[in-house]
């Protein structure tokens, strides 16, 4: 059936239309523009939205798990997850795996391979993010030591996004790394920099091997230093690259974030959540892999004190980066909308409300909460 959405403001790339409309038929946007230029097709379902925001689906490229599971030991739960992320405006997201077995990253891959399950309404796995193994054990964070390795192609020969596999995050620095990189880039995977202690010249000798992704910045690297800049200086300046921040006011303290936002702007800055299975959860102590988390109302870590993933949404995200920040409505809904799918390389099918586009949908209350989403038109979760 057609579907009318009428009474809110489309949120589209660079602007706002206020009393908007957005004719979605056969799972895509078929017209947009203002009620008086769009009007209802004869037959067509009315979704009213409530004076609100209207804007496209959420994108999380680091994503451990959530309601009490962990992916990087039961990722055969990851469409049960999936199933859930709606409430919070996801409908594309990275099921994210720490270092861990081998044989456990290619049950994931399986489970992606397989797809949803049929009759499946809920946010869909795009592939999978791989954080590790290829990490620096200085900088290791919450990732088991026994499950890092020194980089060698022969281990990412079935990495590729046919085979389930999206993105993945290493230490550009390490021995072998480069040429892993150029591998990858190769097979259509797109290459991060993460938990690692590269010097500036070994940043940018990645990022021109075709690293163009910096994950969670400033977590799991060495601060800025004016005299050592690193990696945090190659990521922030060079312009091919776009940097993840988990927006949750934690790991990253505001005043940064707004920092970030002023060298990055919309375009290379991505929000993403690195939720672990507390999230959705009431405090308590949940599983990282082989780690146990302990889990209390606004983080998540390790018994040490180290952060350990979050318990962050990014609709809650999506709201941090505005009051961090002051950045306009469209500005920030690209954070989680078209820059990550241009960097995964899916543009024209995903992140904009622009006709032809999957019809993936959030209706966002005046002060951005969730009210609905729609995946292909298709309502799949309402408050």
């Amino acid at each position: 059936m057609i579907k009318y959405f009428h009474n809110c403001t489309l949120v589209t790339p660079g602007q706002l239309i206020p009393q908007g409309a957005l004719i979605v038929e056969a799972g895509r946007i078929a017209a947009l523009g203002s009620q008086e230029a769009v009007v209802c097709p004869a037959g067509a379902q009315g979704i009213d939205g409530g004076g609100g925001y209207l804007v496209p689906g959420f994108i999380d490229l680091q994503f451990n798990g959530g309601f009490g599971i962990d992916f990087s030991r039961s990722p055969e739960a990851i469409w049960q997850v999936g199933a859930q992320l709606p409430q919070f405006g996801v409908t594309y997201f990275l099921p994210t795996l720490i270092s861990c077995e081998p044989d456990m990253v290619q049950k994931a891959q399986e489970v992606i391979q397989q797809g949803a399950p049929q009759d499946y309404l809920g946010a869909l796995a795009l592939g999978l993010h791989l954080e590790g193994p290829f990490l620096n054990p200085a900088k290791r964070g919450a990732h088991p030591e026994a499950f890092l390795r020194s980089p060698d192609v022969r281990a990412v020969e079935l990495w590729s996004p046919q085979t389930g596999i999206r993105l993945v995050t290493l230490a550009p620095e390490l021995n072998g790394a480069l040429e892993v990189v150029r591998r990858l880039v190769k097979y259509g995977v797109v290459v991060g920099s993460g938990h690692s202690i590269a010097s500036y010249a070994e940043a940018m000798q990645g990022v021109e091997a075709g690293i163009r992704y910096g994950t969670h910045l400033f977590n799991a690297m060495p601060p800025l230093d004016h005299r050592q800049p690193g990696l945090v200086s190659a990521l922030l300046t060079d312009r091919r690259t776009v940097v993840g921040i988990i927006a949750d006011g934690i790991h990253v303290d505001p005043a940064v974030v707004k920092l970030i936002w002023e060298v990055t702007g919309g375009e290379r800055l991505n929000l993403v959540t690195d939720a672990m299975a507390g999230l959705g959860m009431p405090p308590g102590t949940y599983q990282m892999g082989e780690n146990e988390v302990f889990v209390d109302e606004s983080s998540a870590r390790l018994s040490d004190g180290r952060l350990a993933g979050s318990r962050l949404a990014l609709d809650q995200a999506l709201r941090n980066l505005k009051n961090f920040t002051g950045c306009s409505l469209p500005e920030a809904i690209q954070t989680i909308t078209s820059t990550p799918a241009k960097l995964l390389g899916l543009a024209g099918e995903y992140g904009q409300l622009a006709v032809g586009q999957v019809a993936n949908l959030v209706n966002l209350t005046g002060d951005l909460g969730v009210s609905a989403t729609y995946i292909g038109g298709e309502i799949a979760f309402h408050s």
